[in-house]
């Protein structure tokens, strides 16, 4: 187990559907991940809350998320968007950040790699499916992969 820090490790959910950001949050609730979620709605508000922008911008001195959970397709600024600015700062470059969405596209799995995703994953539709999805995440993220220390 990894050593962990005083604080539960904070989650970035980016996701524009209401209904699976509640999927998401009740999934992580049955499978007890008792972790802190920051969700924002849409490619454009993930990256002001990342970079301390706009509405974030009293967010100065807060911890950045320890994982970002991507979707791709957002409005404003679609996630393959999002993924490339977070990969070219060098105060975000190394936030681990899993592509979960509903494409099955085989370039949206090439390029979320080769900008740098860590794992790309397809959502199941069914619930009891994504659960279990979100109980494997959530172990391998949470509990086993040791996340990159904060920036001082």
């Amino acid at each position: 187990m990894r050593e962990q820090s005083l604080r539960p490790a904070e989650i970035l959910l980016v996701e524009d559907n209401p209904d699976d950001v509640e999927i998401t949050l009740r999934a992580f609730h049955k499978v007890r991940l008792a972790n802190t979620v920051h969700v924002v709605r849409d490619g454009q508000e993930a990256l002001d809350f990342l970079f301390r922008e706009g509405d974030y911008s009293d967010r100065a001195d807060a911890a950045q998320p320890d994982v970002i959970l991507l979707d791709l397709n957002l409005p404003k600024v679609n996630g393959l968007e999002v993924l490339d600015k977070i990969r070219a700062s060098d105060g975000l470059s190394s936030i681990p950040v899993i592509v979960l969405t509903v494409s099955e596209q085989q370039e949206d799995v090439r390029e979320s790699y080769k900008l740098g995703a860590n794992t790309f994953i397809t959502k199941p539709v069914d619930f009891e499916k994504f659960v279990h999805a979100m109980e494997i995440l959530g172990e391998y993220w949470m509990v086993i992969a040791r996340l990159p220390p904060k920036e001082a």
